[in-house]
C-alpha cells in the first residue's frame, strides 16, 4: 500500500492558488486511474486506486494546510504505513514558478504544511515532491494564497503533469528512480 498526499486548503476560495499545487497534482493522478472508491476519513479525503496492482491512497487533508500533519498521522497510524510508503506534493516558493523537485527526505523549509507533518509523524523521513512556486517580492501569505498569473498558468499545468509522472514513477520504481528520471 502506497500513499501520495497533495497539500492543499479545502473549498473553492483556495481552488486554484499557489498552496494548491498539491491539490491539483492528486487531480492530475485521479484523472488518470479509475477510482475505486471515495471517502472522508481522518480529517481528509481518500481516493482509493489500483496502481500497477498495488493499492494507492490519494490522500488530500481538510485541516487546512498548517494542520495537515493531524490527517496524515491518523491514516499512518491506523494502516500502520512505513514512512517509506508515503510521498507528499507541495508547493515550494524556494523553486522557480514551475519546477518540479524529488527529495527522498529532508527538512521543511519553512513550508508550515510540511512542518506539522514532520512534528506530527515525529520524523522527516518521507519522500516529498516540491513544486515551484516562486518567491513574493511582498507578503508571503498573500502570495501563496494568490492565483497565477496568465504567464505562470502553462508553467503550473505542465508541472503538475510532470508531478504526477514523477509519482507514478516513484509508485512503480521507487524513489530514486523517479529523482534520477524527474530532477
Amino acid at each position: 500500500m502506497k500513499v501520495i498526499v497533495g497539500l492543499g486548503n479545502p473549498g473553492p476560495r483556495y481552488r486554484d492558488t499557489r498552496h494548491n499545487v498539491g491539490f491539483q497534482t492528486l487531480e492530475e493522478l485521479a484523472s488518470r486511474h479509475p477510482i475505486q472508491r471515495e471517502e472522508s476519513r481522518f480529517d481528509a479525503i481518500i481516493a482509493h486506486l489500483q496502481v500497477n496492482h498495488e493499492k494507492v491512497f490519494l490522500l488530500k487533508p481538510l485541516t487546512y494546510m498548517n494542520l495537515s500533519g493531524k490527517a496524515v498521522r491518523a491514516l499512518v497510524a491506523y494502516y500502520k504505513l512505513d514512512l517509506q510508503d508515503i510521498i507528499v506534493v507541495y508547493d515550494d516558493m524556494d523553486l522557480p514558478v514551475g519546477s518540479v523537485r524529488l527529495r527522498p527526505a529532508g527538512g521543511t523549509g519553512g513550508h508550515r504544511g510540511m512542518t506539522s507533518l514532520v512534528e506530527s509523524l515525529g520524523s522527516r523521513d518521507f519522500a516529498r515532491i516540491r513544486i515551484g512556486i516562486g518567491r513574493p517580492d511582498h507578503e508571503a501569505v498573500d502570495w501563496v494564497l494568490g492565483r497565477f498569473s496568465p504567464q505562470e498558468k502553462p508553467l503550473i499545468q505542465k508541472a503538475v503533469v510532470r508531478a504526477a509522472d514523477a509519482a507514478e514513477c516513484w509508485l512503480a520504481h521507487g524513489i530514486d528512480k523517479a529523482m534520477n528520471e524527474y530532477n
